[in-house]
């Protein structure tokens, strides 16, 4: 089943992965829907993580808020999601991820059109079902083919994601942590990541806030609740001029990128976020391809470890596997140090 998206008058939902930069990615998809017919709303499903997202995105009009379990269906919070959809009378709904729960809610809510692509016997919860999700090697392809007819073929680029962040919230948002936006460079580290082997050694980020802090840079540290020791390591070792902003909201991290002069992360939702508002972004690979993983969005610079240049190209006909012995430990301080520098010194 299929839909011509310039005649439906309905909203269209995107349900989306529950990871930070898959949700930054679906933005795009959410652009796309939006240049195909632009007075038919689009809203996202979210979880209360992800929420301040949506709140950036323009184009999005409602995030409809839901913390549905990882390990388990979770039946009574589906339902309640469904009573949710059901409100909003939507015409369609882009399931991105192939779970079966994922497609359950909106089957509940009975939204007339359910696109997604194959998988766990989904007959049924899914009524416009895809193929060859598995051909489409980057997440982005296979997100934005779900907002494409059945078949049609791959944009040579996608729309890019966008985090439009007013400066007065930054300005507020300093004020109240009392972090001053008057003393630059400003730079964030993001230390964080999901995934073996993904994360920059935490002693060489204390090494690089150490140089940074001697140039006479501020450097503020984020992530979430899992990152609070990290940050504690560099802090202590880089000294006052740190300031540790990990938490549990969101949005902390959104407004101090927002405020900062270059941003260097891991292959992380961070660094998705931070390319999305624009923010000079200094990202480190190991284990995982840039090719696949990158931001849509340009960033200042992509450190990989040396050498291994065949691993690299391979990595495009061969998927992710091709350079998964790498190591992020491999890419030296000086290196990110010096592409930091570069950075200031270019304005971006």
């Amino acid at each position: 089943m299929s839909q011509d998206l310039t005649r439906a008058p309905k909203p269209v939902l995107i349900v989306p992965y529950a990871w930070i930069g898959d949700f930054v990615r679906c933005h795009s998809v959410a652009k796309l829907l939006r240049a195909q017919a632009p007075d038919r709303p689009v809203d996202m499903v979210t979880s209360t993580l992800c929420a301040p997202l949506a709140d950036y995105m323009p184009g999005i009009r409602k995030a409809i808020v839901a913390d549905l379990p990882r390990g388990w269906i979770g039946v009574a919070l589906q339902r309640r999601l469904a009573a949710a959809l059901r409100a909003e009378h939507y015409g369609q709904a882009l399931v991105m991820s192939r779970k079966w729960k994922a497609a359950l809610a909106p089957w509940l809510a009975a939204i007339p059109i359910r696109t997604g692509f194959a998988g766990e016997g989904r007959f049924g919860l899914i009524n416009d079902m895809r193929w060859g999700e598995r051909k489409l090697q980057r997440m982005i392809d296979q997100m934005g083919a779900l907002a494409l007819p059945d078949g049609a073929s791959l944009p040579g680029e996608w729309p890019l994601p966008e985090l439009k962040v007013p400066t007065r919230d930054v300005d507020s948002w300093c004020n109240r942590r009392g972090l001053a936006r008057d003393d630059p460079p400003i730079v964030t580290l993001s230390p964080g990541a999901v995934g073996a082997g993904k994360a920059w050694p935490a002693r060489h980020y204390a090494e690089l806030a150490r140089a940074l802090i001697k140039d006479g840079a501020s450097v503020w540290i984020l992530g979430g609740p899992n990152e609070k020791s990290i940050a504690k390591q560099i802090a202590e070792a880089a000294g006052n001029r740190v300031r540790d902003l990990t938490g549990n909201d969101l949005r902390d991290a959104i407004l101090a990128l927002a405020a900062a002069d270059v941003s260097v992360t891991n292959d992380s939702g961070l660094m998705h976020v931070s390319a999305a508002i624009g923010t000079p972004t200094v990202a480190i690979f190991g284990p995982t391809s840039p090719w696949h993983w990158k931001p849509l969005n340009p960033i200042a610079a992509i450190l990989e470890p040396p050498g291994d240049d065949a691993a690299r190209e391979r990595a495009r006909s061969e998927g992710n596997d091709a350079v998964s012995h790498r190591r992020t430990a491999d890419v030296a301080v000086e290196t990110v140090l010096a592409a930091v520098h570069n950075v200031l010194a270019n304005g971006g």
